[in-house]
C-alpha cells in the first residue's frame, strides 16, 4: 500500500517541469532514431538501380524495416513496462547503428533488406511507441498534447532526414551514407537515453490504473484490442502509398527524385503540426473522435492524389496529406490510456503500433506490386482509399457505441 506522502509525490510529478523536460529529451531521441523509418524511402531509387531489381523487390527493405519496427515495438514495449525506458533505448541505439553499418556493406539486396528488418527497424522501434508509453505516465491533464508532441519526434525525423540522406547519397553514395548514419545514431542516442534514468512516477496513480472510460464501449478488452489492431492495419495501409512511393512517383512523372524527397519532407513537416494539433483536440474531445477526424481527412487527401498530378498540385497535396494524417497514429496511444490500465500500456500500445506498421509494410509492398502490374500508381491510390474507408468505419462504430452507452446510462 502506498502512503499519502508517496501519493502526493506522484501527483506532484504529473505535468511537472521535469515531465516537460523529459518530453524534450524523448523528442530528440525520436528525431534521431526515427531515421530508421525514412532513410530507406529516399535510398529506394539508388538501391534499385545498383541491384537491378523491380520496384516491388526494391520496396522489400522498407517492408522488412516496418515489420522489424512492428516486432520491436511489442518486445521493447513489454521491456519498458517491466524495467523502464533507459536500457531498452540504449539497446535500440546499438541495434540501429549496427544495422546501418551492415546495410552500408551489403553485397546483395537480400543482405540490405535483412539489415533493415532485423536491426534497423527493430532498433528504431525503441524511439517511438515505448517513448510515448513512458511519457504518458508523466502527464494527466496534458496527456494528449504530451503524447502527441512525443510522437511528433518521429515526423521531425521524417522532415529532417530525407533531404540530408538525399544530399549525402548524391555526394558520397548510399553505402557511405548508411555507415555514417549508424555511427551518428549510437553517438547521440546513448547519452540522451541516460538522461531518462529517473523511473516513472505516475504508473500506479489511481486515475491511470482504472481509466474513467473503461466499460463505456461494452466490449471485452480482447475484443477492443482486436478492433484497434484491424483499424491500425487499415489506416496505415492507406497512409503508406504516398509516404513510401512519393519519391519514385515523382521520378516516374519526370519531376525527378529530388522533388519527391522534398515532397516527403514537406509531408512529414506538416505532419508535425498535425500531431501537435491532434493532441490539443484529443484533450478536449477524446482519442476516438480525434482518430475519426484524422481518418476522414486522410481519405480526402487520397482522393486529391487520384485527381491531380501536376508538380504544383503534388506539393500542395503532400502538405495537406501530412496535415491531415499526422495525428492518426498518436491517437492509438491516447485510446489505450483511456480504455486500458496503465500497467498494460506498453504491451497493448506495442501491439496496436505493430498493426499500424504491418499496415505500412503491406501498403508499401502492395503499392509496388500494383505499380508493377498496371504501370501506374492510380490504382495504388484507389487501393489506399479502400483501406482508409475500413479504418473510418471501425472508429465510427466504436464512437457510436460509446455514445449509445453514455446516453443509456
Amino acid at each position: 500500500m502506498r502512503t499519502m506522502q508517496e501519493d502526493g509525490v506522484q501527483r506532484a510529478a504529473l505535468d511537472s517541469g521535469y515531465a516537460w523536460l523529459r518530453l524534450g529529451v524523448a523528442v530528440l531521441l525520436s528525431a534521431v532514431g526515427g531515421v530508421g523509418m525514412w532513410s530507406v524511402v529516399v535510398a529506394l531509387p539508388a538501391v534499385q538501380a545498383e541491384f537491378g531489381t523491380a520496384r516491388a523487390a526494391a520496396s522489400l527493405p522498407y517492408t522488412l524495416a516496418m515489420l522489424g519496427f512492428a516486432a520491436g515495438g511489442v518486445v521493447i514495449g513489454r521491456l519498458v513496462d517491466r524495467f523502464g525506458i533507459v536500457l531498452p533505448v540504449i539497446g535500440g541505439a546499438i541495434a540501429l547503428g549496427s544495422g546501418y553499418v551492415a546495410a552500408g556493406h551489403a553485397a546483395s539486396l537480400g543482405q540490405f533488406a535483412a539489415a533493415h528488418g532485423l536491426l534497423i527497424g527493430f532498433g528504431s522501434a525503441a524511439t517511438f511507441g515505448p517513448l510515448m508509453t513512458d511519457i504518458s505516465h508523466w502527464f494527466l491533464r496534458r496527456r494528449g498534447i504530451a503524447v502527441a508532441i512525443c510522437a511528433a519526434g518521429n515526423y521531425v525525423a521524417g522532415a529532417l532526414w530525407p533531404p540530408v540522406v538525399q544530399h549525402f547519397i548524391a555526394v558520397a553514395g548510399w553505402r557511405q551514407t548508411h555507415t555514417g548514419i549508424g555511427v551518428f545514431c549510437v553517438a547521440t542516442m546513448v547519452p540522451l537515453a541516460l538522461l531518462l534514468r529517473r523511473r516513472t512516477a505516475a504508473a500506479s496513480h489511481p486515475a491511470a490504473v482504472l481509466p474513467a472510460a473503461q466499460g463505456t464501449l461494452r466490449l471485452s478488452p480482447g475484443a477492443l484490442q482486436i478492433l484497434l489492431v484491424v483499424a491500425g492495419v487499415a489506416c496505415c495501409a492507406a497512409m503508406a502509398m504516398p509516404q513510401v512511393h512519393i519519391v519514385a512517383y515523382c521520378g516516374d512523372l519526370g519531376y525527378g527524385v529530388a522533388r519527391g524527397a522534398e515532397m516527403l519532407s514537406l509531408m512529414l513537416g506538416f505532419g508535425i503540426v498535425s500531431r501537435i494539433a491532434s493532441g490539443f483536440i484529443a484533450d478536449r474531445i477524446g482519442g476516438l473522435a480525434t482518430l475519426l477526424l484524422g481518418s476522414l481527412l486522410q481519405g480526402t487527401a487520397l482522393v486529391l492524389y487520384l485527381v491531380f498530378d501536376s508538380l504544383g498540385a503534388l506539393y500542395l497535396i503532400s502538405a495537406l496529406f501530412g496535415l491531415f494524417q499526422g495525428g492518426i497514429v498518436p491517437m492509438y496511444a491516447i485510446i489505450i490510456r483511456e480504455y486500458f490500465p496503465a500497467k498494460e500500456a506498453g504491451t497493448r500500445l506495442g501491439l496496436v503500433l505493430m498493426a499500424t506498421l504491418v499496415g505500412m509494410a503491406f501498403g508499401g509492398w502492395v503499392s509496388g506490386e500494383i505499380f508493377d502490374l498496371t504501370g501506374s500508381y492510380r490504382s495504388a491510390f484507389a487501393n489506399g482509399l479502400l483501406w482508409n474507408l475500413l479504418n473510418g468505419s471501425i472508429v465510427l462504430w466504436l464512437l457510436q457505441r460509446r455514445r449509445a452507452r453514455v446516453a443509456l446510462a
